[in-house]
């Protein structure tokens, strides 16, 4: 079998492999004191895709001809006087939206780490225990940010693609094609000859970190030829500790072809291990703590490829072992990791990554210079009186600022990251013109600010059908929001719950993981007591296109523009719609429409500049409609939503959940006309603690009434119309 075969199935076999291998089982004597994640799973990782015979083939060969050219850095001394490598450098970022989705400062605070420990600049190299501090190393290599994209496009040295496989560990493979068809660079394969390309996510299967010696020549980047490492373990700043940030040192040693001291086959405190590197002493890599004075194996004893000429402690201090004090690299794992970037043989493709021809080619070689002008607002929606930061992203060289915001106090500035307030409700651009000294880049966001009134003379009832518009009103203040630059929430006439018109996003066929929000204009809910009660219903119409689909509607409030926003009800999965369409969906009935009342609104959000919003998470499902926004207080509204009376659908699709239920109470039924329902719950006295009246409209009604003040215990819920009464029994935790 040739090596492009060979390659080929071992790829298959590493997809499958990194799904089965990546589960919740945590190894406890593979994790470091006071962490429930392993801190590394390179070993089996390797052990399992080296059960592929053809693989096992190619890498043992390949073993072979680095161990050739680790004899011949030592016969020549290149290892002591040697080229200083620079290796070109991609984190791609894997989040869904939350803490994962680390900034630029913790990313390059990482970086410099890694410069640090490759170079043997740390200060704590000073404290290296004896015998191992006559063999430390600088291994002499340098990692730089590449700033062209395989499309030829000039970028920061960072991807960021929104998925929820960040925090799914069961597949490697899914992550990184996640990124490679769904970053926000270039949706291509970035090869593993041109990139070193880190994978930040949110889980990795329990794992801190985890990547694999090099082999062959695939340079698919969803292949083995990378580094997994989990966002928490990236840098020092952030969401990451001076404790966990040598993690990305330890990964990039095994991605240069360094295995754990104890060696590749085994768990720590398993067996005496060898790693193949002559002036690393055999251990059990028992070492979880920082003991200096270890012995776990006689040296002298042991066999294998060790130098030493009598019994020597553990090295602990080794980058490659599991201590809370690893600090140093030896000269041996210094021409082991050179080896791999020299092979004649290329192997895994590290000659061509390091050389000068590439380095040109991913922009990683010379001096930097100002590539793109670029800018973030800490947000973009404000109130009256409201002020922003806004941050430069410029890459990759910046010395002076000039920025412009149309509308603002003031309105230029010549700061890095300038504070701008806005006083007078509108729409504004902000412009930036940045400069290396040399070269100019500018850059305007057009209409990238909106500054909402204070006040509102909307107020309660409030109903929205939007069959008065012609499109949707961003001068009545209706704002939308796309995470990916593809459909976001417009008008559609042809398919209104009750009327022509709705909202519609369009995500059918939609690539990838997305997010999309609409936020509405400010409401007057000022007049409001703080007892007064009030439900806010909306309707939506949608479909799956395969089962196992898993998007979500989320509707939030604020009460302050924006500022916070609180989640009130989530509906997604099975609950969103258990029904398929392999086609676009679009309704055509009433009964294809549901209502959700929403009664867990407090009276701290009773204030003039009310708003809400709908936040749509898609991932490659169906098309979803929005209608009849209605707000209202108590039992009393003239709003036309409210119409007929009678026929409370059978106890069939009467559901409710969770239950027991802890903060909040899903009640689920269907009604054949437009009624009023009152949904109660009692105590075991039957005192009524709990009611509601629900304005339910035709087809599948879903009613959340908060419990977190109820106290634990046995009650019962009760939904009625006239004379017409259900029961059933819940339990609040």
């Amino acid at each position: 079998m040739n090596l492009k075969s060979t390659i080929g199935i071992a790829i298959l076999v590493l997809s499958s492999l990194l799904a089965f291998g990546q589960n919740k089982i945590v190894d406890k004597q593979n994790c470091r004191p006071g962490e429930s994640v392993e801190y590394c799973t390179h070993h089996k990782k390797m052990n399992e895709i080296l059960a592929n015979p053809e693989f096992n083939k190619q890498y043992l060969k390949d073993q072979e001809e680095l161990k050739l050219e680790v004899q011949n850095h030592q016969k020549s001394g290149t290892t002591e006087k040697a080229t200083v490598y620079k290796i070109p450098v991609v984190f791609h970022v894997l989040h869904n939206g939350g803490v994962e989705n680390i900034s630029r400062e913790q990313i390059l605070d990482q970086l410099a780490i890694l410069n640090r420990d490759y170079r043997m600049l740390n200060s704590d190299i000073n404290t290296v225990s004896a015998p191992f501090n006559t063999v430390v190393a600088d291994v002499e290599i340098e990692f730089v940010l590449a700033t062209i994209a395989p499309n030829g496009q000039c970028f920061s040295g960072i991807t960021r693609t929104l998925s929820s496989l960040s925090y799914d560990g069961s597949s490697g493979a899914a992550q990184a094609n996640a990124i490679k068809y769904g970053n926000d660079v270039a949706k291509q394969n970035w090869p593993t000859n041109q990139y070193l390309n880190i994978f930040v996510c949110g889980d990795l299967g329990n794992a801190a970190g985890y990547t694999y010696n090099p082999s062959g020549g695939s340079y698919d980047m969803a292949g083995y030829n990378s580094i997994w490492i989990s966002h928490n373990y990236v840098g020092s700043i952030g969401t990451s500790s001076v404790y966990t940030s040598r993690a990305m040192t330890h990964e990039v040693g095994h991605w240069l072809n360094l295995d754990h001291t104890w060696g590749g086959t085994n768990d720590p405190n398993v067996a005496c291990g060898d790693d193949s590197v002559s002036d690393t002493p055999f251990t059990k890599g028992a070492n979880l703590v920082c003991d200096v004075n270890s012995n776990t194996c006689n040296d002298l004893a042991s066999g294998g490829t060790s130098s030493w000429t009598y019994d020597v402690i553990d090295n602990v201090e080794n980058y490659m072992e599991y201590s809370y004090c690893s600090k140093m690299f030896t000269q041996g794992q210094k021409t082991r990791m050179r080896a791999v970037l020299t092979s004649a043989q290329n192997i895994a493709g590290r000659k061509n990554l390091v050389s000068t021809t590439n380095l040109n080619t991913v922009g990683a070689n010379g001096l930097p210079t100002i590539c793109k002008a670029d800018f973030n607002a800490n947000k973009t929606i404000l109130c009256v009186g409201d002020s922003i930061v806004v941050t430069d992203a410029t890459y990759n060289k910046v010395t002076s600022w000039s920025w412009t915001a149309t509308g603002a106090v003031p309105s230029t500035s010549s700061l890095q990251n300038p504070v701008f307030k806005f006083n007078t409700p509108g729409t504004y651009s902000i412009t930036l013109n940045a400069s290396d000294g040399v070269t100019s880049k500018s850059l305007t966001k057009t209409n990238y600010i909106t500054v909402l009134p204070s006040t509102s003379n909307v107020g309660l009832p409030y109903y929205e059908n939007f069959e008065t518009y012609t499109s949707l009103p961003t001068s009545n203040n209706w704002v939308t929001y796309n995470s990916s630059g593809n459909n976001t929430f417009d008008l559609y006439t042809g398919a209104g719950s009750s009327g022509q018109k709705c909202l519609k996003l369009g995500n059918f066929q939609e690539v990838g993981t997305n997010v999309d929000e609409l936020y509405s204009y400010p409401l007057n809910l000022s007049g409001l007591t703080n007892t007064d009660i009030v439900t806010f219903t909306y309707r939506y119409s949608y479909r799956k296109v395969n089962a196992a689909d898993n998007e979500a509607l989320k509707f939030y409030v604020t009460q302050d523009c924006g500022s916070n926003w609180s989640m009130r009800k989530s509906v997604s999965g099975a609950s969103l719609s258990n029904v398929t369409s392999a086609s676009a969906w679009s309704p055509t009935q009433a009964s294809d429409w549901v209502t959700v009342h929403v009664t867990n609104i407090p009276s701290s959000y009773f204030v003039d500049g009310f708003r809400y919003k709908f936040r749509f998470e898609g991932n490659g499902g169906n098309n979803i409609y929005l209608d009849e926004f209605n707000l209202y207080k108590g039992a009393a509204s003239s709003t036309p939503v409210v119409l007929g009376i009678n026929d409370l659908a059978t106890e069939s699709v009467f559901n409710v959940y969770p239950n027991p239920a802890d903060e909040e109470l899903n009640v689920e039924f269907s009604v054949s006309t437009e009624q009023e329902i009152v949904v109660g719950i009692s105590d075991v006295s039957g005192k009524i603690v709990k009611t509601n009246l629900i304005k339910a409209a035709v087809g599948s009604n879903l009613v959340v009434l908060p419990t977190e003040e109820l106290k634990s215990g046995l009650y019962f819920l009760t939904i009625q119309n006239g004379n017409s009464t259900q029961t059933k029994q819940i339990v609040i935790k």
